[in-house]
């Protein structure tokens, strides 16, 4: 009787002390591995499973007296962020410690805005009380323990009304407000040295191109995205759409692109040079998106939303790869991506900011080179699989809120109802009396230049 027995050599695949693990050589050829594609298989489902069981986004939430309105990053400093709440208050956080470096008080209602100068030592604010406010903000302490400290304004800034948006100049020490109109100043100067309009009796949003400095975007209450240029003194283009956008961001990669975050429960991205349709859509929401900001790669971004969820998005995607929430998380009204890819932040009406993981199941702190190696691979397996039914289903799987679920439900019924409408319509109408639109170009209702 022949037996067939495995011989094995145990220093191939036993580890020596203080070495590495050897290299086994393995003959590839294809024809000796008839189950390869099998095997990979499983290991793409395993690996879709494990980043299920190990995706724990949230990291921990930094606590105001107040439901917070607003949110600035540092350019030039990882591990802080800037909060402003409806008490008129900015609280300087240090994330890494979770603890409050400063509290920057003279805001008499609710911060509008915050925006950081490039060096990072600057900071502008702006209230509904109509002031805009300057202030010097220390580098973090890293020593451990408490170092609050209240800190008073360098100077003020009085307008004619309340100001609802503000944002910092990239290079020049200049700023520009959001509110009856668009005003821009210096810092040297009490009054505006220019004044924007066209048409919008109220300003919500401003923000400025950081490839091209000098060129800045806003959203106004009469649902159209202004673009200007400081250099020209007057604006450049106009685009109204159906409903009002809450908030832009700018794709910092490519600079012609930016972001809006609409009423319609939907984002629209669009290139600059061409306003008269939308370079993508982006979806899932089911509420009002109130803000919207870009990861430094530019190819990501994240949107919080009336609905008490946040959704990270694909540059180019329109639907999220992410979505977060928690049972206490209230309306969100402010979000940013960290400086370095690797944080949300989310800041919403329950008075708290929130700190989540970019990537949910990405593990923190210090990785070894095969544990990277190991993720990598198991993430590519993953992209390589993620068509097939099973991977797709795991992949895919969110848990939502029961209101948002319901919600999700109601609005494809209601999607769905109007396209079987509009079919009927075309199939008993004359050829061509009811075309097609494109739903890139169904928002916007005209382009002004």
């Amino acid at each position: 009787m022949k037996i067939k027995t495995i011989n094995r050599i145990e220093e191939q695949y036993t580890r020596e002390r203080n070495q590495d693990v050897k290299k086994v050589h393995r003959n590839l050829d294809p024809s000796l591995h008839a189950m390869e594609g099998a095997h990979e298989y499983v290991r793409a489902l395993n690996a879709v499973k494990l980043e299920k069981i190990f995706a724990r986004p949230f990291v921990g939430a930094l606590a105001h007296n107040d439901g917070v309105t607003s949110l600035a990053k540092n350019p030039k400093r990882l591990n802080s962020i800037l909060a402003g709440s409806g008490d008129g208050q900015i609280r300087l956080w240090d994330i890494a410690g979770r603890r409050l470096l400063r509290s920057l008080d003279g805001h008499r209602m609710a911060v509008s805005g915050i925006a950081v100068t490039r060096c990072g030592h600057n900071v502008v604010s702006s209230s509904e009380d109509g002031t805009v406010r300057l202030w010097k903000v220390p580098a973090p302490a890293f020593e451990p323990g408490p170092v609050a400290e209240s800190q008073e304004s360098v100077m003020e800034y009085v307008g004619k009304s309340g100001f609802r948006g503000i944002d910092h100049h990239w290079e020049k020490d200049m700023f520009a407000t959001a509110g009856a109109a668009v005003d821009v100043w210096d810092h040297e100067r009490s009054e505006p040295i220019q004044t924007f309009e066209w048409g919008a009796d109220n300003v919500i949003n401003v923000k400025f191109n950081p490839a091209e400095p000098d060129l800045f975007a806003s959203c106004g209450a009469d649902r159209s995205i202004a673009l200007y240029d400081l250099r020209s003194g007057t604006p450049v283009r106009k685009v109204v759409m159906q409903t009002r956008c809450n908030s832009l961001a700018w794709n910092p990669i490519e600079a012609f692109n930016f972001t809006v975050a609409n009423e319609d429960c939907n984002l629209y991205s669009y290139d600059m040079r061409k306003l008269d349709i939308a370079a993508c859509v982006h979806k899932d929401f089911v509420s009002s998106v109130m803000d919207v900001d870009y990861s430094p790669t530019g190819r990501e971004f994240v949107a919080g939303s009336y609905d008490r969820t946040i959704r990270i998005f694909k540059y180019n995607g329109g639907h999220s790869r992410e979505v977060y929430h928690t049972k206490r998380m209230q309306r969100v009204v402010a979000v940013q991506y960290s400086m370095d890819s690797t944080y949300v932040l989310s800041g919403s009406d329950d008075m708290n900011v929130r700190v989540w993981k970019a990537d949910a199941a990405e593990q923190l702190g210090t990785v070894l080179a095969r544990e990277k190696h190991k993720h990598a691979y198991n993430k590519a397996l993953v992209e390589k699989h993620k068509h097939l039914p099973e991977i797709r289903k795991i992949s895919r799987d969110r848990k939502l809120p029961k209101e948002v679920l319901e919600a999700t439900k109601v609005r494809r019924n209601v999607r769905e109802g109007e396209k079987r409408r509009e079919n009927r319509r075309r199939e008993h109408s004359a050829p061509g009396s009811v075309p097609y639109q494109n739903e890139r170009k169904r928002k916007i209702i005209t382009q002004l230049e």
